[in-house]
């Protein structure tokens, strides 16, 4: 499980993907889950963020979800029209 950090905003991106991408390229699991719980401070950067990792996952060919996807997240994911590929699980 990928589990992403307090913030995420434009200030930050490139490094929060730069670490993610390497927890992504070790992670053993065939379903890779994100964990936003702790994710309290972002952007539309965070969005770009979690659509790169899918990207990746799905050319590892893996599956993509999140957990614990804050309603603020989950409404700006709405405003731009990409909920249906950002996934929640349970």
């Amino acid at each position: 499980m990928l589990v992403l950090p307090e913030a995420i905003t434009q200030a930050n991106t490139v490094a929060c993907l730069a670490a993610l991408t390497k927890e992504l390229a070790q992670e053993g699991a065939a379903d890779v889950v994100v964990d936003a719980a702790r994710l309290t401070r972002f952007d539309s950067a965070a969005l770009a963020l979690l659509l790169e990792l899918r990207r990746q996952a799905l050319k590892m060919g893996k599956t993509f979800a999140l957990r614990d996807v804050s309603q603020r997240l989950q409404d700006l994911a709405d405003l731009y029209g990409i909920t249906e590929l950002l996934p929640s699980k349970a």
